[in-house]
């Protein structure tokens, strides 16, 4: 993630060619100090140079001298290879999938970030692109990737439950209120706070049992779309409702290519937490590696799964 990428040195960089103010914002150098400051002081006070360098970090007008059609190199995303990620499949005879963006959501109708996707063969690069470019500014620190090694993990998804028929729908919706009565209930159907002298025994009664036993399950958090970074798998629509992304060149309904979250796991899907990381669910190495918030904080990106080299398309949640 956000790294030097195999960009071969006789093939130009992607460039944004877009109209749009792009000397103001926030310089990417600044943006990686202030990220390097928060994680030198992390369980300690900020230092008053740390202070002051954080003071000078903010939205300015860094390149007056970039004008608003001045073509602008993308931001380097990602890199993944075919023979890392199983369900990451592109033309045929391309293994290995370059992802740029604009870091400007001002790109559109609906004011979003440019995605450009590469595919290649990545033993054609011979020598590779060095110093790689990269826009000085971007409009939002938030559109600016951190520095990361991606480690895939193949896990099984469901299809969100609002694309579900009818009947499995209710059979779920039974199973999630049965999960509910065992745990809410003694055998005989009475409280279980009536069995304890004081309202405190029984919080502590509780705490104590809820530490012992599994956490709850449910298909929307736990079982049925992982939240995180990812290549392929279902779409959630928890936002919105359903909305079908076909391909606008032959019609064909486009999956999830790629999926961009604001982090790896939340209070309500713990269950996706790789099981080496359970101790650490508080560290935002673990929750929120890449330091990425875009549109209302997911973005998936579309490919047709007929001819990847047709366009591809965003969606948001």
């Amino acid at each position: 993630m956000a790294g030097p990428l195999l960009w071969p040195a006789v093939e130009p960089w992607p460039v944004c060619t877009a109209v749009h103010p792009q000397g103001r914002g926030y310089l990417l150098a600044d943006v990686r100090l202030r990220r390097r400051i928060q994680e030198d002081s992390r369980g300690r006070e900020y230092t008053e140079e740390e202070l002051r360098l954080l003071d000078g970090m903010t939205r300015a007008n860094h390149v007056p001298g970039l004008r608003e059609d001045d073509p602008l190199p993308m931001l380097a995303v990602a890199q993944l290879y075919v023979r890392d990620v199983p369900d990451l499949v592109g033309p045929e005879g391309q293994d290995l999938l370059q992802v740029f963006w604009c870091p400007f959501e001002v790109h559109g109708d609906d004011r979003t970030i440019d995605v450009v996707l590469k595919w290649r063969h990545s033993a054609d690069v011979g020598a590779v692109l060095t110093p790689q470019p990269e826009p000085p500014v971007a409009g939002r620190a938030e559109c600016v990737p951190t520095m990361c090694v991606v480690h895939p993990e193949q896990v099984v998804e469901y299809e969100y439950v609002g694309l579900l028929d009818e009947a499995l729908q209710e059979e779920i919706d039974e199973w999630e209120a049965g999960l509910l009565d065992e745990e809410g209930e003694d055998e005989d159907g009475s409280s279980p706070q009536a069995d304890y002298a004081t309202y405190e025994d029984y919080v502590a009664a509780m705490a104590a049992a809820q530490a012992e036993e599994p956490e709850e399950v449910d298909y929307m958090s736990d079982l049925s779309i992982a939240p995180g970074w990812k290549v392929g798998g279902f779409a959630s629509w928890h936002l919105t409702d359903p909305a079908p992304v076909d391909c606008r060149a032959c019609g064909t309904a486009m999956p999830p290519l790629l999926t961009v979250d604001q982090w790896e796991c939340d209070s309500a899907s713990r269950s996706w937490l790789p099981v080496e990381d359970r101790d650490a669910d508080n560290d935002p190495h673990i929750i929120d590696p890449v330091g990425v918030y875009l549109g209302r904080g997911l973005m998936r990106v579309h490919t047709c799964p007929i001819d990847p080299a047709h366009p591809h398309r965003l969606s948001f949640q």
